[in-house]
């Protein structure tokens, strides 16, 4: 098997290209191959062994249920006939990978795909080829970290081979559904797998600085697998050829990877040049050694614990009546408004808490954990007493959370500490044992010291483990309160852990709770709190930690500070207009811009309502919800927020101009297109995500979409073109081998519809062959597919 610290590892190069080259026709499933010519695939896998490849990658990128639907074939014997033909290649000395790519389905929040039917579809697969006798997994070209998470899960969990893991990633450094390499790192880490990585989308010299930090980040061995440069979309040529990719693959060397290939346009000629290269330069593998950091993360946003860090208190029903009856109710909108409102407050974290008597948290917390992660992006802490709930919220967790908590007794660190390790999350321990509290701060750092080394013996590591030394109340135990604050230094000190403490324990029964609150805090940060779990509504308590970070130099030039308060009027403790503001809506109308911006559907419909009150429905459309939309497009582009939150807010807007459809079908009236427009995947290529996507922003913008679906003959675009007189037409293509299609597509419609216009995307697509196959609009996203509509149809 891998043994990486007595070798460097060659991978092979792209299957796609090689079948591409041996006459695949556009639209055939690649895989299949692997049953009706196992003779070829075996010859292709020869080749890169001959080349030098250590490792080859299995015909089964696409064998899933999803992509095989009506194949004829049942996925296992897709499955057993690629590792079967693998095999028939390999000599003593090489490995066959299990190669796992997407699903092809958008997983919930963005898709309908829920976490439970990926991790189910994924079981299947790694199963199979387990069985079938492939020596590890590799899961590539992924872009949504959610749906690596349900395949690495079914790969851990049902096999016991290795686990290599590699996503696909934009120059700016994150993925399609804006993954960046930090969250990446912390769950793959935190999950266990053996290995990680970046393959496809782009060049050996584009991906290098995104290498660059990914080593950066962690000791765990990393492969690359660039692509060829960059194809020509009419000759499907790339633009790198063996000797200039196997020079620039050469750089990695320096950063300490442990394996490298090629995927697109690779052939075997760039691994045995890559081979010579490697062998040439004689450079002994680099020992990386990455800077200890905690960081806990969701899919798209990673925060280092290497400053005061807010978690945010609010959504847990202690002391609060109104969340308690929330949960009872099942009124989740209630508990989504806690969340948003604490992201605009600062918050840095959310606790999520939902301990009440007569619900059944094994079934709510996931619940709840799902639904506030479709509309923030700020990490989780799991709050519960309960195992199996805990289990439970941390499986459809999207990131690497904080689990809140475990303490000194032997069978809680024996129960909770390995579904910590499993999921790869950070954890609170508590200062306290079957013995309760201990009043000195020697005795609290003890149990500390208990909780770090069974947690570093159970494989969690030491960066992971946070202590909360407990906050007492004033009131009952005074001398207490400087034993809390002397623990949390040792703790700090000592230990070297950060420390967690619930700040507002502290003033409880006691006029003037605010003020003893704030004192407290800047006394336990001066004694190393590193995370206050506070209410961030509470201006004071921000104020605090913003100056103390001032103060301290933690915050250079007061750039923070001055960017919340420089605004604030002499001697307030007002934000300034152009920090976040938390909107409550308490007794107001409610701001339809602010709920669609959140991707709070029930609020939009509210808003929506209201605005109906005083406007006419198209009136309410034209001047309230298209510029909503708008705005969210523009954070879009601007990469401020990314695809989940814009399909949540397309969700959301849904909502509102369905309650206006539902009101015109009343009024014996009906909505007023803004045109029609078809959509479709070209023939041949089977992708159909990003169309898909086109079309969820496009209706909510009020286009009428006909979806053709994927894999169209041209004729059938033609027809529908020209029964409904279509003024738009969209196409997609992911391949370069489709894109003859595409053209051919465009031809034939003008042929018979001469005034219809294009637009047209797809990965391999450049503004330049939009232009030369006769598309109108080059869109690379769906909001550019909105700006042209508009222009066609003169809106």
């Amino acid at each position: 098997m891998l043994d990486f610290s007595k070798k460097r590892y060659l991978l092979d190069g792209g299957m796609g290209t090689m079948l591409q080259q041996s006459g695949l026709e556009p639209g055939a499933s690649p895989d299949l191959l692997s049953l009706t010519n196992p003779e070829l695939i075996t010859s292709i896998h020869r080749s890169y062994i001959e080349a030098g490849s250590d490792v080859i990658y299995a015909n089964t990128f696409g064998a899933n249920r999803f992509k095989l639907e009506g194949c004829g074939y049942h996925m296992e014997e897709v499955i057993d006939s690629a590792v079967k033909a693998a095999k028939a290649a390999c000599g003593e000395e090489s490995l066959v990978a299990l190669d796992v790519g997407p699903l092809g389905e958008l997983l919930e929040p963005m898709g309908t795909l829920s976490f439970e039917a990926a991790y189910d579809a994924f079981a299947q697969v790694m199963k199979q080829g387990a069985a079938s006798g492939a020596d590890l997994i590799v899961i590539e070209t992924m872009t949504d970290l959610y749906e690596v998470k349900a395949a690495v899960l079914a790969a851990k969990e049902t096999t016991d081979l290795a686990v290599l893991v590699s996503m696909t990633f934009e120059e700016s450094g994150r993925t399609f559904t804006g993954t960046s390499i930090e969250c990446m790192t912390a769950v793959l880490e935190g999950l266990g797998v053996d290995a990680i990585g970046i393959n496809c989308s782009l060049g050996p010299v584009e991906i290098l600085p995104l290498a660059e930090r990914m080593c950066a980040l962690t000791d765990l061995p990393i492969f690359i697998k660039p692509n060829a440069g960059l194809p020509d979309p009419r000759t499907g040529a790339y633009d790198i050829g063996p000797d200039q990719f196997a020079q620039a693959m050469k750089e990695y060397l320096k950063l300490g990877i442990s394996m490298a290939g090629g995927c697109c346009g690779t052939t075997p000629e760039y691994i045995a040049k890559m081979k010579d290269v490697f062998s040439a330069a004689d450079v002994h593998k680099k020992v990386r050694k990455p800077a200890e950091h905690s960081v806990i993360c969701s899919a798209s946003n990673a925060v280092t614990v290497d400053h005061v860090t807010v978690i945010g208190e609010r959504i847990n029903p202690t002391g609060k009546k109104r969340l308690k009856q929330a949960l009872i109710d099942e009124d989740y909108d209630y508990v989504l408004s806690q969340a948003v409102e604490q992201v605009d407050a600062g918050a840095q974290v959310l606790d999520v808490n939902v301990g009440v008597p007569d619900i059944d948290d094994t079934k709510v917390l996931p619940m709840v954990v799902k639904q506030i992660q479709a509309i923030t992006d700020l990490p989780l802490q799991i709050d519960s007493s309960n195992p199996a709930a805990i289990e439970a919220a941390l499986r459809v967790y999207n990131g690497k959370a904080i689990v809140n908590s475990v303490n000194g007794e032997a069978k809680v660190l024996d129960t909770i500490l390995p579904i910590v390790k499993k999921y790869g999350a950070a954890v609170v321990g508590l200062t306290l044992d079957e013995n309760g509290i201990p009043a000195k701060a020697e005795e609290r750092f003890a149990i500390a010291r208990r909780i770090l080394d069974k947690a570093v013996s159970m494989g969690i590591p030491k960066k992971d483990v946070f202590i909360d030394c407990l906050t007492l109340t004033a009131s009952a135990q005074q001398a207490e309160v400087a034993e809390t604050l002397r623990a949390v230094r040792m703790v700090k000190e000592q230990l070297g852990l950060h420390t967690v403490l619930g700040v507002s324990n502290i003033s409880f029964g006691l006029p003037l709770r605010p003020l003893i609150n704030r004192t407290f805090l800047a006394l336990a940060m001066e004694n190393g709190l590193d995370l206050p779990i506070i209410n961030p509504n509470d201006e004071d308590m921000m104020g605090t930690i913003y100056a103390f970070e001032m103060l301290h130099n933690r915050d250079k030039n007061a750039e923070a500070f001055i960017k919340r308060y420089g605004d604030a009027a002499m001697g307030t403790m007002e934000r300034s207009s152009g920090a976040s503001q938390p909107n409550t809506q308490s007794g107001k109308e409610p701001d339809l811009f602010y709920a669609l911006e959140k991707g709070m559907k029930t609020e939009t419909i509210h808003a929506v309502d209201a605005l109906l009150d005083k406007n006419d429905e198209m009136t309410v459309v034209n001047d309230y919800l298209i510029p909503a939309l708008d705005q969210v497009g523009q954070g879009f582009e601007k990469g401020t927020i990314f695809l989940p939150q814009m399909m949540q807010a397309a969700t959301a807007a849904q909502g509102g101009f369905e309650l206006i459809k539902d009101r015109l079908a009343a009024s014996g009236r009906s909505s007023v297109s803004k045109g029609r427009v078809v959509v479709a995947t070209v023939k041949g290529d089977i992708h159909d995500i990003g169309k898909n996507i086109v079309k969820v922003i496009m209706e909510n913008y009020g286009f009428e979409i006909i979806d053709l679906g994927r894999d169209v003959p041209i004729e059938k675009v033609v027809q529908t073109v020209v029964d409904n007189r279509i003024k738009l037409v969209g196409l997609s293509a992911l391949m370069t081998t489709t894109l003859k299609s595409m053209e051919e597509t465009i031809a034939a419609v003008r042929a018979e519809a001469p005034d219809c216009r294009f637009i047209v995307g797809g990965a391999v697509l450049t503004p330049e062959y939009a232009e030369k196959i006769g598309a109108d609009y080059y869109c690379k996203d769906a909001m550019k597919s909105v700006e042209a509509a508009k222009e066609v149809f003169g809106l």
